[in-house]
């Protein structure tokens, strides 16, 4: 018998390695994302300043995808939980200056 919950010692090391590939997936998952929905709210801004957009629709889309990259920063560093929410975020402030265009 091996302890109160007849555990190896191999299923601890197991169980314990899958929590690390997780987080490590959720880590690029928040980072990489992070970093898409920037470079994609960075390219439209630069559209919309070269178009016949008001001020507020360009500024939007920077201010969101600023987010989104701290969003990428928090991602990588493991706070993954925050970046979910920055992602969020940021998306939504794109989505209204896109409303106003």
């Amino acid at each position: 018998m091996n302890g109160p919950a007849n555990f190896e010692p191999s299923d601890i090391q197991e169980e314990y390695d899958g929590q690390v590939l997780d987080a490590r997936r959720a880590r690029w998952t928040a980072s990489g994302t992070g970093a898409l929905l920037a470079l994609a709210g960075l390219a439209a801004a630069v559209l919309r300043v070269a178009g016949s957009a008001p001020a507020l629709v360009p500024a939007a889309y920077a201010f969101g995808a600023a987010v989104c990259a701290l969003a990428a920063v928090l991602g990588s560093r493991g706070r993954t939980r925050r970046a979910l929410w920055l992602l969020i975020v940021g998306v939504m402030v794109m989505a209204l200056g896109d409303q106003f265009d």
